[in-house]
């Protein structure tokens, strides 16, 4: 088979892959990027999860703000009590009536107190069936507070810790969707390495066939040994095997891919992968302190901080005095009718104090405060290694990323050095002057050369997305990331 016949059979195989990726749909990194944004599982969760926080965080807010409420609890009583008598004796007597009462409280919790403070207003009605009399009770208005003295302020340790957690909850969204892309692009080079395996496959298995061909030609006529027609043959076999291997394993990285990105119909896929990357460096100051102002992982070490310190308060609170107090101060009438129970109001005056002193407990309550403070010290211990190892991390990534623009140019100029050589290393041999192990040598390192230059590229990517994440800033455009929040509530 001469040289003719063999890129005509080269050119027909093109043919035929052209005509395949016209029934596929081709997806760059960008667009596959997107849509994990929006249908990957990940990203899905992602949402779900700071709606909650945001509802979590609006009742935390609303215990700061006035309550009002009506309640009633109306109740029958038709049953033969025991009653004291006004001489002091004790008679069981049958009684039939009907209690209704209507109350409308208006509450506001003081944070800097922990107490409550309420103002009300009731009216009560009680029907007598058997003696058929009814009466009213009012209470036009009342004023109270209630408070614990020497307790667990919650309030105030909400106030302090809540806003912390919601934006922790806001940051660790678009920390989230960063790493759905970094996952997108894991998944989208998996299959570019899967494609290009089976091009280079199926592209090795043509020129070993053709070469096996061309080699049982010049085998009849002499000029090379059976040893090396069947080392040929032997290639011929193995890029065989290679090149369904190949096939099973995009099969596989294309179904991951689709299951990803939430494409549910049974079609191929194809993505293209761009040579081109953004030629910046990130600086590392920079780069250090918009990981501190914007990572969630530092709210999360503030929040543990102030989390251990609201537990060493609780602890201390319940192990010692405990106090509480409540006032009540308003004016009240009884009536046979009720515009009558609003007449000649009559003041009324409540005071309730309980005290609850520990005396003799066996050191629970001192070993109660003992435990939380051992463990807000691991808190802060543990918090001061993460935060090293934060720091750390950030240096790595910067340093990385910023050597890897010149990988991705080095893997792609090998890439393009190794296919020629390899082309050149198959032409000499066609012509006789080079051996079988040259021409295997050369297709070897064409093949370790593509692969090396896809993972240059996915390393990029990957790296890149991962320091947007740590500090979820877009270094190439210069520019904050951030979420519509109120568009994801909505």
């Amino acid at each position: 088979m001469n040289l003719k016949l063999i890129f005509i059979y080269l050119g027909l195989l093109s043919t035929e892959l052209l005509i395949a990726q016209n029934q596929i749909t081709e997806l760059s990194l960008k667009q596959v990027i997107e849509m994990a944004r929006m249908e990957s599982p990940d990203a899905q969760t992602a949402r779900h999860s700071f709606r909650s926080a945001y509802w979590n965080y609006k009742y935390y807010r609303a215990n700061y703000l006035p309550f009002l409420s009506l309640t009633s609890d109306p109740n029958l009583n038709r049953a033969i009590n025991k009653i004291t008598m006004g001489d002091g004796s004790v008679k069981f007597v049958e009684q039939n009536l009907l209690n209704t009462d209507l109350t409308l409280n208006l509450s506001q919790n003081l944070f800097w107190t922990g107490g409550s403070f309420f103002l009300e207003t009731s009216a009560q009605r009680m029907d007598l069936f058997s003696e058929h009399k009814y009466s009213w009770q009012t209470s036009p208005i009342m004023i109270g507070y209630r408070q614990s003295l020497f307790g667990y302020n919650s309030l105030k340790w909400d106030r302090r810790i809540e806003p912390v957690r919601y934006q922790e909850a806001k940051k660790s969204y678009v920390e989230t969707l960063e790493l759905v892309s970094a996952n997108a692009i894991h998944k989208f080079f998996a299959l570019a390495t899967a494609q290009s395996d089976y091009d280079i496959a199926s592209f090795n298995y043509a020129n070993a066939d053709t070469l096996y061909r061309y080699a049982q030609g010049r085998y009849n006529i002499g000029t090379i040994t059976e040893n090396e027609m069947l080392q040929l043959e032997l290639n011929r076999l193995t890029e065989e095997t290679n090149r369904m291997n190949a096939r099973i394993e995009m099969d596989n990285c294309m179904q991951e891919l689709r299951s990803y990105l939430g494409i549910h119909e049974d079609r191929d896929l194809r993505v293209l992968v761009s040579p081109q990357v953004p030629d910046f460096s990130v600086n590392l100051n920079e780069a250090l302190v918009l990981a501190y102002e914007n990572s969630p992982d530092i709210q999360t070490m503030e929040r543990r901080k102030l989390e251990s310190e609201s537990a060493v308060a609780k602890a201390r609170a319940n192990a010692g005095l405990k106090a509480d107090i409540y006032l009540r101060f308003g004016l009240t009438q009884t009536a046979d009718k009720l515009p009558e129970a609003y007449r000649n109001l009559l003041d009324q005056q409540y005071v309730s104090i309980g005290i609850s002193l520990p005396i003799l407990d066996w050191g629970r309550g001192k070993g109660q405060v003992r435990v939380a403070r051992s463990n807000r010290d691991l808190v802060y211990t543990q918090v001061e290694q993460s935060r090293t190892d934060f720091e750390l991390n950030v240096r790595k990534l910067v340093k990385q990323f910023n050597l890897q623009t010149q990988r991705v140019r080095i893997a792609a100029r090998t890439d393009e050095t190794a296919q020629r050589r390899s082309e050149v290393a198959r032409k000499l041999y066609l012509l006789g002057k080079s051996t079988i192990l040259d021409l295997n040598a050369s297709i070897s390192e064409k093949d370790s050369a593509r692969r090396n230059y896809i993972s240059a590229l996915y390393n990029y990517w990957s790296l890149y997305y991962t320091l947007r994440s740590m500090t979820l800033y877009d270094f190439e455009r210069n520019t904050m990331l951030t979420e519509d929040y109120h568009l994801l509530i909505e």
